[in-house]
């Protein structure tokens, strides 16, 4: 997307702090590189390197030994999964032939021997060449799950209230919820859509239609979009259709003005009261099937493809709608 359009440069950025966050334990701040979440120790090393550091996240110690061939085949697994725990976990090695203190004080006989700390003390700890799967499960139990691995539970959670607020009418709450979304997942559909959906009831129409515009064919193809800039030339068909008071004043003169209230509809649908905009189409398509050639019931179905399944509104108008149609 292009910055103009970016929606935590908004004007809802001031609300999006906190609102809403994703994944496990945070990573720890020296995530970014993989020479910072494993080093050698040693004896004298090895409170400052493992009792304290574990209080900040938890260490594990790869107890080894260079003739030990089962070690040998450890080290290069047990690195890669703690590079890829994206700091939740740091690996320390400690070389039992130089420094074999510690390792007695525990009673270690048989290497590799990795022992979990947490706050200082151990915790865990597992013997022998483990496959990997294995280390990422130990790595799971002691640090918790990765982010990666609630995350799309967290974010549907979240775009669910995100899309309550869009329907009781706060943009900005609603905003707040799309922008954490994105800050997580920036291909969200839901959350992009989502947040020009707030740009529109904001008044940002020139805003929600360069986001859109930014994005790329396949995301432009998607039903959300489609529904947004169906949305968009709803509010501008909306804006030309005069005086919504001297259109209410031709139906108290004339309730089967259909085209005033063809107006009204639509007017009514831009300005959120939905159930209005419904009970005018609806009236019309009782009172006459052949206006503008079905067209109240082709226009009550934009109105659908727009609200959403989930709409009470839209509920509420297809039971009516039913009841005409088959009676």
């Amino acid at each position: 997307m292009s910055g103009d359009y970016n929606p935590y440069g908004s004007s809802y950025g001031s609300t999006m702090s906190g609102s809403a966050s994703f994944g496990g334990r945070p990573a720890s701040p020296t995530a970014g590189g993989g020479a910072d979440l494993i080093k050698e120790t040693t004896t004298s090393a090895f409170p400052r390197d493992v009792l304290e550091e574990s209080k900040k996240q938890p260490v594990l110690v790869d107890f080894w030994a260079p003739w030990c061939g089962p070690c040998r085949q450890l080290t290069p697994i047990i690195e890669k999964v703690v590079k890829e725990a994206g700091g939740r976990v740091k690996l320390v090695k400690m070389n039992i032939d130089d420094h074999p203190e510690y390792a007695g004080q525990m009673g270690i006989q048989s290497i590799p021997a990795v022992v979990a700390f947490v706050n200082g003390r151990p915790a865990d700890g597992f013997m022998g060449a483990i496959p990997e799967s294995q280390i990422r499960q130990f790595i799971d139990k002691i640090a918790g799950a990765a982010p990666g691995d609630d995350q799309a539970e967290a974010i549907a959670d979240t775009l669910a209230q995100a899309g309550e607020l869009l329907a009781a009418r706060d943009a900005s709450g609603a905003a707040s919820l799309y922008a954490a979304v994105l800050q997580a997942d920036p291909e969200n559909i839901a959350a992009l859509a989502g947040m020009a959906q707030c740009m529109i009831l904001a008044g940002q129409h020139d805003r929600a239609l360069g986001l859109i515009d930014s994005l790329d064919d396949e995301k432009k193809a998607d039903p959300a979009i489609v529904a947004v800039r169906k949305s968009l030339e709803q509010y501008e068909e909306a804006r030309k259709l005069g005086d919504p008071a001297a259109l209410e004043h031709e139906l108290s003169l004339n309730p089967d003005n259909h085209e005033a209230r063809m107006k009204l509809a639509k007017i009514a649908n831009v300005q959120g009261n939905r159930q209005d905009a419904a009970d005018h189409l609806l009236y019309i398509m009782k009172k006459d099937r052949t206006y503008d050639d079905d067209g109240a019931r082709r226009e009550l179905l934009n109105f659908f493809e727009v609200w959403g399944a989930k709409e009470p509104a839209t509920a509420y108008a297809r039971r009516k709608m039913s009841s005409i149609l088959f009676s």
